[in-house]
Formats: C-alpha cells, structure tokens, sequence
C-alpha cells in the first residue's frame, strides 16, 4: 500500500506540473509547525526545527525547478526571542550551521542562489550575524534565485522604522513633505526583497500571515495558501497546489480587471475610453472566449459611438 500511494502521489504531483501555466516570481513561506511536528513524536523542539530545514533545502530545490525568482522564508521573528532561552539557542546553533552549509553547497553555487538576511539582525547572537555575512560573502555574485531569510523580523517594526526616518529627514530639512512617495519608503525598509510578494505560503493550519512583508506582499494583493501539514511534512503536491492557487488568483485578477475596463467604456467617453480600451487589450485574454468576442464587439462599438 506504501508504494501504490507513493506512485499515486507521483502520478498527481506530475499531472500538477502539467497544469501549471505560470509560476509566481517571489513566493514567501512562513514555516509554522515545527515544534508540533515535534511534539507529536515525543521529541524536543529542537529536533523538529531540524526536520524543517530539511524540507527547506527541498522547497529550495523546487523553486529551482518551476522558476521562481525569489523565495523568501520566515525563519525566525521578533517575537520568538520570547521563548525558552534553551530553545533558541538550539536554533541560533541550527540556524549557523544551515547558513555555512548552504553557502558551501555545491547546488547553491551552481544554481546561481544569492542569500540575504532581512530584518534586526543587530538583535542577533554574534555567531548568528558570523554566519550571516559568511553566506552573504559566498554568494554575493548570484543573480539565478535569492533566497531571503527572515531573522528577527518583524512586519510591523519594519514600517515603523521607516516612518521613523522618513519623519527624521523631514524634521531636518533633508527630504520635503510633499517629497515622499512609494519610493521613499521603499529605500527605508530592510534591505533584501528585490520584488513585490506574488504568494504566501503558510504551513501548520493557522489562516493567518503574522505580520509578514506587509509591504511588499499585502501591497500587492498576493495570493495566499493556507495548508495543514507541519513544516516537515510539507511536500511537493502541497507546493504545487500553492502554485495553482496562485494561478487562480492571477486570473481571476485579470478578469476583474478586463470587467472594470468594459464598465468605465460604457460609462464614459473620450480620453477615459481610450485607456479603458487599452486596458482590455491588454487583459481580455483572460475572459472566456465567449465573453472575449462579444466584449470586443461592444466595445468597437462604443468606440465608434464615442468617436462619432
């Protein structure tokens, strides 16, 4: 029976792969699940942080293998500096020893991963920051996938470090009131993500995303993927299914946004139809043919309407 629900596994992690059509550019994980995952087997927590980093290395590879630009993981947050003193040693001592084996790994290097800390890594144990600008150093020159990992991170405190200095400089008289968009704030938050979050991964049962790149992600109105498995159990189907919710998720974007172009042609005219009709060329491939076909015509014909 093992080996028929292995095959079946297979068998639907490659009819998955077929299905997919696009592939998010930047995914972020939070791995939630390894202390339960722990638990569950009368092992300490440490042994279950261990287990997750397996399946990290795995995911690494999987985001290889689909395209994935960027991946970012919520390894350890501001607010895990409250647990025992015992149990974040070991994973201060977990998180060394995978930071200098990945910067090591032969696949690291011949995949091209360039790995970046993100968050108040100032807060961090000084063996922790060592191993830091060690991976850092070793993979600098990189460009195929980065891997970002989230070390006393927190969403929150991100952007309200950035506030703080965006209010400084006005203050001073470095930077004008009237000054500040998008851009500013983006060069004030932690360097490391390089693009906007397509989807969010979250592992462990909780439907939550615990204050995680509020920026880039929630700005973005990216895709999120709740699953039950622990960390450790993550596997590839689950992975895949996350790709495919994303894959909804564009598309049912794409079709609201085709909507909204036909509704403001028949709602407006001159320039405004011009952009709406710009809009829908560029979006009504994600309609139903049917829709596609009968929108087009009514959209010339507003157009000539308009023009008229």
């Amino acid at each position: 029976m093992d080996r028929v629900r292995q095959w079946a596994r297979g068998a639907y992690e490659r009819l998955l792969e077929l299905e997919l059509s696009g592939t998010p550019s930047h995914v972020a994980v939070i791995q939630d699940g390894n202390r339960r995952y722990a638990r569950q087997r009368g092992d300490d927590a440490s042994e279950g942080h261990r287990a997750g980093a397996q399946t990290t290395e795995q995911v690494l590879e999987w985001c290889r293998e689909v395209g994935v630009d960027e991946l970012t993981l919520y390894a350890f947050s501001t607010e895990n500096f409250e647990r025992p003193e015992e149990e974040t040693e070991a994973l201060f001592d977990l998180l060394c020893e995978k930071l200098r084996e990945f910067a090591d790994a032969d696949r690291v290097h011949d995949s091209g991963v360039r790995i970046r800390a993100i968050g108040e890594t100032g807060k961090l144990p000084e063996r922790v920051r060592d191993a830091v600008d060690y991976a850092e150093r070793r993979t600098a020159g990189y460009d195929n996938l980065q891997l970002n990992i989230a070390l006393a991170y927190g969403g929150r405190a991100e952007l309200l470090s950035a506030a703080r200095d965006v209010t400084r400089e006005v203050e001073d008289g470095a930077l004008g009131s009237d000054e500040i968009d998008v851009e500013t704030v983006e060069r004030r938050l932690y360097e490391g993500p390089t693009r906007d979050v397509d989807l969010i991964v979250r592992t462990g049962g909780d439907e939550r995303t615990s204050n995680f790149l509020p920026w880039h992600a929630n700005g973005n109105e990216a895709a999120v993927y709740f699953c039950t498995p622990y960390w450790p159990e993550f596997r590839k189907v689950d992975f895949l299914r996350a790709i495919r919710t994303y894959e909804h998720r564009e598309e049912s974007w794409r079709k609201t946004r085709a909507r909204r172009a036909l509704a403001l042609v028949r709602a407006l005219g001159g320039a405004e139809v011009n952009d709406a009709r710009r809009v829908l060329r560029r979006f009504k491939d994600a309609l139903p043919s049917a829709e596609r076909e009968a929108l087009e015509a009514e959209t010339d014909a507003e157009f000539e309407r308009t023009a008229d």
